[in-house]
């Protein structure tokens, strides 16, 4: 079934009827993306949300001086968007890019509003997605404070098994909050540490 994984991310929180689950697919579109693909540029109005059917992404901020600062990564059966300016329809702040070949689902603001009123019971869904972040977030800030950088990547290598092959090590260490240098100091130890 093509939106298997998607209707059972949607299932896991609320029930629909077939005419519910036809109207909802019905305003998704389909994207199939290569590796390095830009889903939301920083600059660009941030006007969809983005379910990963397969492959993984991150989500980036360039500063002035071009530095990227990994915020996230998403991969297989994860939500991502810039929030803050999905929301508010803004201007996005973050670059979603695909590391890998992928496959996305996206859902357009205005489309998510036409379903709150056709569904409301996607209130509900949206809602425990948001809180859902929020505690991520919320988690990730204090672990930056509390914790020390190897604690904080045994953690990244235990919720992100499948991105830490895949993705270059200095945007592991940006999302880290480290240097691609000390994240190398890190491995170097555990790997002495198996040995």
């Amino acid at each position: 079934m093509e939106h298997r994984s998607l209707l059972e991310n949607v299932y896991k929180h609320i029930a629909l009827t077939d005419s519910e689950r036809e109207l909802f697919l019905s305003l998704l579109r389909k994207r199939k993306l290569a590796r390095k693909t830009k889903v939301l540029a920083q600059g660009q109005l941030c006007d969809s949300i983005s379910f990963v059917d397969s492959g993984a992404l991150r989500a980036f901020y360039l500063d002035v001086s071009g530095r990227e600062s990994t915020i996230m990564f998403a991969v297989r059966d994860w939500w991502v968007t810039d929030m803050y300016c999905f929301i508010n329809t803004l201007p996005a702040m973050l670059t979603i890019e695909t590391i890998e070949d992928s496959i996305v689902y996206q859902l357009k603001k205005d489309d998510l509003e036409q379903l709150y009123r056709s569904v409301p019971q996607f209130e509900r869904f949206f809602r425990i997605l948001m809180q859902n972040a929020y505690i991520r977030e919320q988690l990730r800030v204090v672990q930056n404070l509390s914790m020390t950088a190897e604690e904080r990547y045994n953690i990244f290598i235990k919720k992100y098994p499948e991105v830490a092959n895949k993705v270059k090590q200095k945007q592991i260490a940006s999302y880290l909050g480290i240097t691609a240098e000390f994240l190398s100091m890190i491995k170097r130890k555990k790997s002495e540490t198996l040995n």
